[in-house]
């Protein structure tokens, strides 16, 4: 098994507050794993058996609904942690994680999680403060989702992107990873007719320039102004 270079991986949330020899004990019982590109990681409603830290790429968790529809919950940025299910007491992975690039991480059996927790309790803080950060952001999702518009929504959406994995370029700030009008569908309860037409419309003023599977935001402050415009506005939400 390749042995992981502590510096690679101490500045990550994850082990904030750990010294080099803390770190080579945590990373001991990892392994580095490749997944390529729209390959599953891990599957909805499988026996949780790792959890992850992202090195390189990007993933994607879905969640299917009853009627068999997905639902994009979140991108994972370098650095971050998924899979974490032993963490908040889950059996089986509550989304499936698919690689959205060509992908990199560091894997531990969910079987190591109680020792390593118990050993560096610093490991659960860490871990508890993100699952925090990204509850926040499901119940600011939700509000968006119950009170503003489709093109509100979609506006924060893209501006959430390009602030988790925003590039800056010639011409603005580039999504910098693959993805498509249906993932932005999927990720603010609208259908594709909807956020194509939404996109076409901005690329056509000037505030966004689309390639394949690639946005660059020209103006976010412009799509800023456009997504806070009509939260206070009355009546309810666009569902198109």
């Amino acid at each position: 098994m390749a042995k992981v270079d502590p510096s690679l991986v101490a500045d990550l949330p994850l082990f904030a507050g750990f010294g080099t020899e803390e770190l080579g004990d945590i990373l001991r019982e990892a392994r580095p794993a490749r997944f390529a590109k729209n390959s599953a990681i891990f599957d909805e409603g499988q026996d949780a058996h790792s959890f992850f830290v992202l090195l390189h790429g990007h993933v994607r968790a879905t969640k299917t609904t009853p009627g068999g529809e997905q639902i994009v919950v979140r991108y994972v940025a370098p650095g971050e942690t998924f899979g974490v299910a032993m963490a908040i007491g889950l059996p089986r992975y509550p989304a499936t994680a698919t690689a959205v690039e060509d992908s990199v991480v560091l894997a531990w059996p969910s079987s190591t999680w109680p020792r390593l927790v118990a050993k560096f309790p610093a490991l659960a803080t860490n871990t508890l403060q993100t699952i925090g950060s990204r509850l926040q952001e499901t119940h600011t999702r939700v509000v968006e989702m119950s009170t503003q518009q489709v093109e509100q929504r979609v506006a924060h959406a893209l501006l959430r992107l390009a602030g988790q994995s925003g590039r800056q370029v010639e011409h603005g700030v580039e999504i910098d990873f693959p993805i498509s009008r249906q993932d932005i569908a999927q990720m603010t309860g609208t259908t594709l007719h909807t956020v194509s037409r939404i996109l076409s419309s901005w690329e056509r003023s000037g505030l966004i320039a689309g390639g394949r599977q690639r946005i660059v935001l020209r103006e976010p402050h412009k799509l800023l102004v456009l997504a806070e415009a009509a939260s206070g506005e009355d009546g309810p939400p666009d569902r198109a």
